[in-house]
């Protein structure tokens, strides 16, 4: 029998996709709003479904609002009408919740953490999940925590270097937290740790060495809930439920570092790592994964790509240095075209343009497609390092730098 491979997510939103159509049908001008309750979206690819919103960017004017949060990496979650983001202030970590129109603070809660500022400003990389009446974070010190999202009111606190006891990794723990059913899944141990969304107690675990950077990618295959995990040495395909390895394939990069997450599209697998190491695109069928090819046109450092319409976006290169966004054909692994000047940044997509993010702060929305690049808008709004992907919710486009600066641009198709 022919299996296939989705993503998990994608049909719960497929509802309210097909209403978003009607409603562009029936009122062009009106926006399709989207929430983006944790990393890389409710879909887990990088794309939202919002729709109408502005490709205007006014040079000098285009930040709305900006708050402070503390050194850190993290990324914005929005849902409700909040932004919850994170930052480190004098050896604690600080999870915010802002309103997201006008950056007012609504609470914090902070925990102590050491901003673990190796060769980097430091400070936390995951970004938080929201799920139900909860908001659940992971620290670069392998703190878990499970907080109220109306209050920050801590439900649990859970130390993994004690329980499960696993190893830390070079440049500390960095994955965003995955839920899946009554699981909180981590990119922690040797391939993978997950933990009771409840009490925080240990459901499973695959080995105590040191794990991956990359958030853990939810999908199905032959009608179970699976997980793509990237380790440090080794992509994964895990049974959700159990943890159980069904599958596994050798990918060793310099220092262990892949920390761009797997895409998954059908029954084909995109990775891609920095240092030189490359991408491939990966088939999957019942007895694991085989490559379709490798080479090194696209080189993910430290975020993502963005998979629309065969064709994959992301930034080829090291940080600090020459880095490209590149489009690459996902069938063939050719280049398309590859811009510079933008550094290594960091990109998002929604509505077939891309929303970019320099490596030292300017904001660029581009058309994705494969005839060349098309830039649509842009303007300066941070400065110094910005490696954190920014965020497009209900209108607004919230991006952040090292520093933790956090700035709010009103793209909303009503203004």
């Amino acid at each position: 029998m022919r299996s296939q491979t989705r993503n998990a997510y994608q049909n719960l939103s497929w509802g309210v996709f097909r209403w978003a159509i009607v409603v562009s049908l029936i009122a062009p001008g009106i926006v399709f709003a989207a929430d983006w309750p944790n990393y890389r979206g409710s879909n887990y690819d990088g794309i939202s479904r919002e729709t109408g919103w502005r490709a205007v960017l006014p040079e000098g004017s285009a930040v709305e609002w900006k708050t402070s949060l503390g050194w850190g990496f993290a990324s914005m979650a929005v849902r409700d009408g909040c932004v919850w983001a994170m930052g480190n202030v004098d050896g604690r970590d600080v999870l915010y919740c802002l309103d997201a129109a006008t950056g007012r603070e609504k609470w914090q809660q902070s925990y102590p953490c050491p901003r673990l500022d190796k060769s980097h400003e430091g400070g936390p990389a995951a970004t938080p999940t929201v799920e139900g009446d909860s908001v659940y974070v992971f620290s670069k010190n392998g703190d878990v925590l499970r907080l109220r999202a109306d209050s920050g009111q801590i439900v649990w606190h859970k130390k993994l270097y004690q329980d499960p006891g696993v190893k830390e990794l070079t440049w500390y723990f960095s994955s965003s937290p995955l839920i899946v059913d009554d699981l909180v899944i981590l990119n922690a141990g040797t391939a993978g740790v997950a933990l009771h969304k409840a009490d925080g107690r240990v459901v499973w675990h695959n080995g105590k060495d040191a794990g991956g950077y990359a958030t853990p990618v939810p999908y199905t295959f032959g009608g179970k809930k699976c997980v793509a995990l990237f380790g440090c040495q080794h992509l994964f395909g895990l049974e959700a439920a159990t943890g159980k390895i069904l599958w596994r394939l050798e990918w060793k990069t310099s220092y262990d570092i892949n920390s761009a997450d797997p895409i998954i599209a059908d029954d084909r697998i995109f990775i891609s790592s920095g240092y030189n190491k490359g991408c491939a695109l990966l088939k999957l069928d019942d007895n694991g994964v085989t490559k379709v090819y490798s080479n090194r046109n696209m080189r993910n450092q430290v975020n993502c790509s963005v998979l629309w319409k065969g064709y994959v976006y992301g930034f080829d290169g090291q940080v600090g240095g020459s880095g490209k966004l590149t489009c690459l054909d996902l069938q063939t692994g050719q280049i398309k075209w590859a811009q510079g000047g933008l550094g290594t940044g960091s990109l998002m997509l929604a509505d077939g343009k891309l929303i970019v993010l320099g490596e030292r702060g300017k904001l660029v929305i581009a058309e994705a497609t494969p005839d060349g690049y098309k830039e649509l808008a842009s303007a300066e709004i941070l400065e110094g390092k910005c490696w954190t992907v920014p965020v497009l919710a209900n209108g607004r486009i919230y991006a952040r730098n090292a520093a933790g600066d956090l700035v709010c641009v009103n793209v909303g198709g009503g203004n």
